[in-house]
């Protein structure tokens, strides 16, 4: 991978309160590391994507929401997973849905499942497998 590589980060949620945790979150423990969107819908996130891709931005990791109007967490990361099959996923939700998981771990590649609310350290965590993952899988060596 080469050295001056943007990877992006995308999170989805449509409580406006989780998304700002989420980047005060990102950003004190990631720093500089990566760029940083926020969606509050499936359509935003796809629109977020597709300006990434257009600027060669390398999206690494999406983290989104479950229970969200018009398009679930489950659904979305299906899509995502369908049009960006590089993109590392994790799904959060305060609702136990073990079948949304269980079809976002089969048809998204799901990376992981974190409750709300979330302990700080395993979304720390779960971006930094998730970004190791991706190196990984998307390496050139």
């Amino acid at each position: 991978m080469e050295n001056n590589q943007i990877y992006g980060i995308l999170c989805i949620d449509d409580e406006p309160v989780i998304l700002q945790s989420m980047k005060t979150q990102l950003k004190q423990h990631f720093g500089k590391k990566f760029r940083y969107e926020f969606a509050e819908s499936g359509e935003e996130a796809f629109e977020i994507l597709d300006e990434f891709n257009q600027n060669q931005i390398s999206t690494v990791i999406i983290v989104s929401d479950w229970l969200m109007p018009k398009m679930k967490g489950d659904e979305l990361l299906i899509k995502v997973h369908k049009k960006y099959p590089s993109i590392v996923t994790i799904l959060l939700t305060g609702q136990a849905d073990s079948e949304a998981v269980a079809r976002a771990q089969k048809h998204a590649q799901l990376h992981k499942f974190l409750p709300k609310p979330w302990e700080e350290n395993e979304l720390v965590e779960a971006i930094d497998s998730g970004f190791k993952k991706f190196l990984s899988q998307n390496s050139t060596v």
